[in-house]
Formats: C-alpha cells, structure tokens, sequence
C-alpha cells in the first residue's frame, strides 16, 4: 500500500511511576482495547487525523513528539495502512464518541494490546521514551528520568512548531526625542571633529 489510510496515536503521560498509556475501547467490539486511530479525511494530513482521532475517541488534547511507524492489518474484509505517532497528552476535552479510556502502565498495556502489530507499535514508543530518559546529565548535575522526558519532549515539540518570519513579532524600536543635554554634548564632539580635521589639533 503506498500511503496511509489511517492516521493513529500511541498517547503517554508522566508520573512518578513511568509513563502511562492511553487504550481507549474498540468501537466494534468491547472490552477490547486499542489505539485510538481513525481514517484520513480528504484534505487532511496523516497527522492530523491521528489528533482529530484522540480528541473525539478519548477527549484528549495531545502534542505530537514524533512518527513512530506504519502498520498493516485488517479492518473486516478491508486492509488498511495506519501510521502511528508519539504523542503527549496536553489536556483534556470533550469527546464526540461515548468510549471508555484507561491510563496503563506499559506492562499492562501489552497485556491488553490483543494485535501483534499494536504491540509492536507501543515496543518502538516505549523504547524511544526510555532511549530519552537515559540520556546524560547535562553539566553533570543528577536528573531524575522524568525530568529528562520533560526536558526531551519540550524540545521535540517545540521542533515541531512553525517556524515564524524573521522579524515577525519584533516591536519596532521606537526613537526617543533627544534631551538637552545630550544634543549639546553631540553638537560639541561633532564641533570637536571639524577642528581636527581643520588643524590636526585636539581642542581643549
């Protein structure tokens, strides 16, 4: 298949004990649970879908961090291609479809992953936050792995955002009248530099 046809997000938030992960019920079959995903829209990006998904299935605000990877599976007698994102959860919403969510821990949501394929996504996101986590201490100072993430997925977001126009947002620096003495203190240097120029001697 040569582009995706769904658009999916493997949602995390921190807290103290790791990072918890977002399943949200199945709209076909219940008590099975998933990642929230659904099918690109005509004039919509792959990403966009994924964040459109996770706001109406969960009532979840995310920020991307990055693309995770493309699966293949299939949906009744149809096959798809989903392409998964990291992301991390912003706020709250209110969702436009009546599903039940659950924060898991990563042990529990393999267990509750029932497709090969959403384990193996959730593997590559797991990996990427704990790749981030180890990084080293900047300047030595002793971190703990939460506050790495934080600092990591700050600055991945921010990469994300657009960039603006070079001097876009700038106030225009806005020249202030001259006091008095100031005009008289130029008037003097500039008198200052004519005579040396004139005689080649420094005035008293």
């Amino acid at each position: 298949m040569s582009r995706s046809t769904h658009g999916g997000a493997v949602v995390f938030r921190l807290t103290r004990r790791g990072p918890r992960y977002l399943l949200v019920e199945a709209s076909r079959t219940r008590d099975r649970w998933v990642f929230p995903k659904g099918r690109v829209e005509d004039g919509e990006t792959v990403a966009a879908t994924a964040l459109r998904e996770v706001a109406e299935e969960a009532g979840v605000r995310v920020q991307p961090i990055r693309r995770l990877r493309r699966v293949e599976q299939k949906q009744g007698r149809e096959s798809i291609s989903i392409a998964y994102f990291l992301t991390v959860y912003v706020s709250r919403t209110a969702p436009s479809e009546e599903r039940k969510i659950r924060w898991l821990g990563f042990d529990e949501a393999i267990e509750a992953l029932d497709l090969v394929v959403s384990r193996s996504v959730l593997r590559s996101a797991h990996r990427t936050i704990s790749l981030a986590s180890g990084e080293k201490p900047a300047r030595g100072r002793k971190r703990s792995p939460t506050a790495r993430v934080v600092d990591w997925v700050v600055v991945r977001a921010r990469a994300l955002l657009p960039r603006r126009p070079r001097g876009a947002g700038t106030k225009a620096r806005v020249r202030r009248p001259a006091s008095r003495s100031r005009v008289r203190s130029r008037k003097k240097v500039e008198a200052n530099r004519i005579n040396v120029g004139r005689d080649g001697m420094v005035p008293r």
